[in-house]
């Protein structure tokens, strides 16, 4: 089985992974796109690699029982795909301490808000396989928690009911 975390950049997936007790690996995509060498580019306007998508695709063919962690992740295979979701204003909060601009942090704040991530992963992956975790106001390892019971089925799909669009 495979299992993606995503969400908005922000949301603290990096963070509640690598608290996460588990016997599966965990796959940081951001990691690999530049240990790997598996992007196209940069986007000058808010200094980021551009994922080279087939290049990953290709390279976590035949990767089972994997967790892979990255705001990309839903858009690769995955029995289970957890969206992590945090307040607009958190995700500002949290880019601005980890040194981003405001304009990226903004930029991605009004992505959270509008559900951009969530709606993705719902597309391509269906209701009934995405997991909404709200990380506001969470402690990490609470939200590591959380993971861990939908990796071991212990909790429901919960796609649509986490909603920040009072924000915009």
């Amino acid at each position: 089985m495979r299992i993606a975390v995503t969400g908005t950049p922000g949301t603290g997936k990096t963070t509640a992974t690598e608290l996460l007790e588990t016997d599966r690996d965990v796959i940081n995509l951001n990691d690999v796109i530049k240990s790997e060498g598996f992007s196209t580019g940069t986007d000058e306007e808010r200094g980021s690699l551009v994922a080279d998508m087939d290049a990953l695709a290709e390279w976590l063919d035949g990767r089972e029982d994997v967790i892979v962690e990255s705001h990309l992740a839903h858009n690769f295979e995955a029995d289970r795909v957890v969206v992590l979701r945090a307040h607009p204003d958190t995700v500002v909060s949290r880019l601005r301490e980890r040194g981003d601009s405001d304009s990226k942090a903004y930029e991605n704040a009004e992505s959270e808000a509008l559900d951009v991530v969530l709606s993705e992963a719902v597309h391509h992956h269906g209701t009934e396989n995405v997991y909404e975790i709200d990380t506001t106001d969470r402690e990490p390892s609470e939200v590591a928690a959380e993971i861990a019971a939908v990796v071991a089925g212990e909790r429901e799909p919960s796609a649509g009911t986490v909603s920040y669009v009072d924000w915009l």
